[in-house]
């Protein structure tokens, strides 16, 4: 097949168990880019938890923040928001549940972060520390916190008539705009770009990424993607430790162009 954008996950997607990206996946990547292929990544990642592989890849555009950033090159070219009222009510209503609860917020390109350790974190040492003591002046455009259950956190969004986004294996949930989502950030870049969804092939493993596989002319699940994933997934490829994402786009794409 001959799509216009390649769209792919990150974390359990294209990246290893160890942490990063083979030499054989940004090869094919970039053959892909060199035949005129949009590559883009679609993570929940903030942009300074991604900016390690965008550094290695080098992928047209930059879907982050759970869907509510797109960077080109890192110059923002879209962005979806919480008021900044919301955004400070959504603090107060974590906190009030527990004081010492860690919550990140991001805004643009630059994080918030109550944590003492942010120098020690892979993903966030580029996070600036903020005890949020007083109200944000800015518009949130994901705000994370650790918190006990999900319930708790489904209280938190319904109240605040926000978005609740949750994920594989962890206690950490997130509130995004109401209409925010990797769904609508691939519509809108689409959009930009003049880019059929029919032409867009889609790689991930996790809930987050379900939409997005469902709405793209070709949705592949990597082999270590939960059941959901796989059970709506038109192809399933190897996982993310054996070059899943490479191993697909080198039979069904390179193959067809070259």
């Amino acid at each position: 097949m001959n799509p216009q954008m390649i769209l792919t996950d990150l974390d359990g997607t294209l990246i290893c168990s160890d942490g990063g990206i083979s030499e054989r996946t940004k090869l094919v990547l970039k053959q892909c880019q060199n035949y005129g292929i949009y590559i883009v990544i679609a993570t929940a990642r903030y942009w300074i938890g991604a900016e390690r592989y965008i550094e290695e890849i080098q992928p047209d555009y930059e879907i982050t923040t759970d869907g509510t950033l797109i960077h080109r090159h890192g110059q923002q070219i879209y962005g979806c928001n919480l008021e900044i009222e919301d955004t400070n009510q959504i603090i107060h209503d974590i906190l009030l549940r527990d004081d010492r609860t860690e919550i990140t917020v991001a805004t643009g390109r630059q994080v918030f972060w109550n944590s003492k350790h942010i120098s020690e974190s892979e993903k966030l040492h580029k996070a600036v520390y903020c005890d949020y003591q007083k109200p944000l002046s800015c518009q949130a455009n994901k705000i994370v916190a650790e918190l006990p259950n999900y319930e708790t956190a489904l209280e938190i969004a319904n109240r605040n008539h926000c978005r609740l986004q949750s994920y594989r294996g962890e206690n950490w949930y997130a509130f995004l705009p109401e209409k925010a989502g990797k769904v609508q950030a691939i519509r809108e870049l689409a959009r930009i770009l003049d880019i059929s969804l029919n032409e867009i092939v889609a790689f991930g493993d996790d809930k987050n990424d379900i939409e997005m596989l469902k709405m793209c002319g070709i949705g592949v699940a990597v082999n270590n993607a939960i059941p959901d994933v796989k059970d709506i997934a038109d192809c399933i490829t190897l996982s993310n430790d054996e070059d899943g994402v490479a191993e697909w786009l080198a039979i069904n794409v390179l193959k067809s162009v070259e």
